[in-house]
């Protein structure tokens, strides 16, 4: 939902707020007071072209900002997936420079014009004659077609039957791959664990080995420090640990006669225990100690024979290993290949009659669901004043892309390719929605569809321009009456000439144009009750607004408030 357009210097529109609630929101004024600039506006932050002819004379810059309230969950997850932390709200800025350069920032984070556009969809759709709108493109069609059949079940059913069959044609392109390369990659793996297996690795031996070819290098070095610390420690005649243990036995027996000196006796003992085990481990050290010159020599061939094999497949002896695992069972799948592959073969061929039959079943409730719509649409647009319009929607099969499946081609969302058509008078062939002519057939037709898929759809707020075109009267009430059944599910801006129209509007914004010091400006303000009623006349009536043209105006807005409740009291 919009919650709030800014306009600065853009075309006759110095500064403007545009502030609009849930529900319908018409917005009136007389030609060229402005609506159509808001309409660009919001076109702007939706990611639409800038051109520098739109910047306000004397202006160095137009900037436009919407504040949108992101409610639907779909978006939002899209948005965030994008990198969009949408929070609840979301805040695009587009600025549009004199020099023709436009700058756009979601959130305060810059963006190109075609990223903001991706983000933006779903946040506004726009019917208008100048204006690109979601459902005129045929890509969004399917998705339409599919919420209004409640097909979502059968969708999700075949995106998983299709999933399941992109992943098997994955593992039988890998194993068919494989196998092209089967003998001589056979032969280089067989080579390659022979090699390994010769030297029968150890798991930690590399870290074994450095340790011990350090001590015997040094062997010299740690049997004379060893050695001197166990004789003046413990051997030698007067040594250390004889001292110490005379020192103890003095202090200890002295401190029969004062505990605090008892305590130390104490501590002193435990030292005396510690050091005398230190020297006899010192002692046992240096007599076993090894400085074989030739163990020293076999270890270091070891290492040297360990490292030339690990440089090729690893880091240490650890990765050897692991890649030594995952080779045996390369080699061993590669041999048992011929026989998997036929597996996969098999498994795919069930895989593809499963998705097949999914994507048919799918593909027959899409066809009955398209008569369904296509008869509704052709009924509103009977009622919009569009009795000769007969809308068709076709489901035709995909052509190209997604996965061949006897001679069908499948995509996560099936085999069909869905695209509402028009044929706005008798006896004329049905044609794309973007190929009619006139603005005012287009925005109805837009409006029937939107009236009957009101419920589906993540768009936010739906932009009515020139629906009203052409018509009056019964025609244009009935149009009031069904812009506001949209509006039940989603938030409506309707820019309108026809007080049948305007009179159904739950918030009713009032363009005019002022001339001050010599130029135009542009405002729009919310009217209250009483300002409503007589713009509603001014509709009606032309400038001079007399008492009769504003009771008129009273009983339509009393008549629209009326069909306005008893529609929702009968849902």
């Amino acid at each position: 939902m919009l919650s709030l357009l800014r306009v600065q210097n853009l075309a006759i529109i110095e500064s403007l707020e545009l502030e609009l609630g849930p529900g319908l929101n018409v917005l009136t004024g007389e030609t060229g007071a402005g609506k159509s600039i808001l309409v660009a506006a919001l076109g702007l932050v939706l990611g639409a072209r800038g051109r520098s002819e739109y910047v306000r004379t004397g202006a160095d810059r137009a900037v436009v900002e919407g504040l949108f309230d992101i409610r639907d969950a779909r978006l939002a997850a899209r948005l965030s997936a994008a990198g969009v932390d949408a929070a609840g709200e979301l805040v695009v800025r587009r600025e549009l420079l004199a020099t023709g350069r436009t700058r756009a920032y979601v959130n305060g984070r810059l963006t190109t014009a075609a990223q903001l556009k991706a983000l933006a969809r779903g946040l506004v759709d726009i019917s208008s004659q100048h204006q690109h709108h979601t459902l005129v493109d045929p890509s969004t069609h399917l998705d339409h077609l599919d919420a209004f059949g409640t097909l979502g079940g059968l969708r999700s059913e075949v995106a998983a039957t299709v999933a399941d069959l992109r992943a098997g044609r994955a593992a039988w392109d890998a194993a068919t791959a494989a196998l092209q390369g089967r003998a001589e990659r056979e032969d280089l793996l067989r080579f390659q664990l022979a090699e390994v297996e010769a030297l029968a690795p150890a798991a930690g031996e590399d870290g074994q080995l450095v340790e011990e070819r350090e001590r015997l290098a040094h062997g010299a070095r740690l049997l004379a420090a060893s050695s001197q610390a166990h004789r003046t420690l413990y051997a030698a005649e007067d040594a250390l640990c004889a001292r110490i243990s005379r020192l103890v036995d003095d202090v200890v027996a002295a401190g029969t006669h004062d505990p605090r000196l008892a305590e130390l006796g104490e501590r002193l003992s435990g030292v005396q225990v510690e050091l005398l085990e230190a020297a006899l481990d010192l002692g046992r050290y240096a007599e076993r100690l090894d400085a074989d010159p030739a163990r020293l020599r076999a270890v270091e061939e070891r290492l040297d024979a360990l490292r030339r094999v690990v440089r090729k497949h690893g880091e240490d002896v650890a990765a050897l290993l692991a890649w030594r695992d995952a080779a045996s069972a390369e080699l061993a799948d590669l041999e048992a290949g011929e026989d998997r592959l036929e597996k996969l073969e098999e498994e795919q061929r069930e895989r593809g009659v499963a998705a097949l039959a999914a994507a048919d079943d799918l593909s027959a409730a899409r066809k009955a669901a398209a008569d369904d719509l296509g008869r509704a649409i052709s009924q509103e647009l009977a009622s919009l004043g569009m009795g000769g319009a007969r809308v068709a929607v076709s489901v035709d099969p995909v052509a190209s892309g997604g996965l061949e499946v006897q001679g069908a081609r499948l995509t996560a969302s099936g085999r069909d390719r869905v695209e509402f058509l028009i044929a706005p008078n008798p006896g004329e062939a049905p044609r794309p929605l973007a190929r009619v002519a006139s603005g005012g057939e287009l925005s109805r037709a837009l409006l029937a569809l939107k009236r009957v898929l009101a419920e589906g759809g993540p768009v936010g707020l739906y932009v009515f321009d020139e629906v009203d075109t052409g018509v009056g009267g019964a025609v244009a009430e009935v149009i009031g009456h069904k812009l506001a059944d949209v509006a039940a599910h989603h938030q409506v801006l309707c820019i309108t000439h026809a007080t049948q129209v305007g009179a159904f509007g739950d918030r009713h914004l009032h363009v005019h144009k002022v001339v001050e010091g010599g130029r135009t400006f542009s405002r729009v303000r919310a009217l209250d009750a009483e300002e409503r009623v007589h713009e509603l006349a001014r509709m009606l009536g032309g400038i001079d607004v007399s008492p009769a043209t504003r009771q008129a105006a009273r009983d339509l807005r009393g008549t629209a408030i009326r069909r306005r409740r008893t529609a929702l009291a009968a849902k």
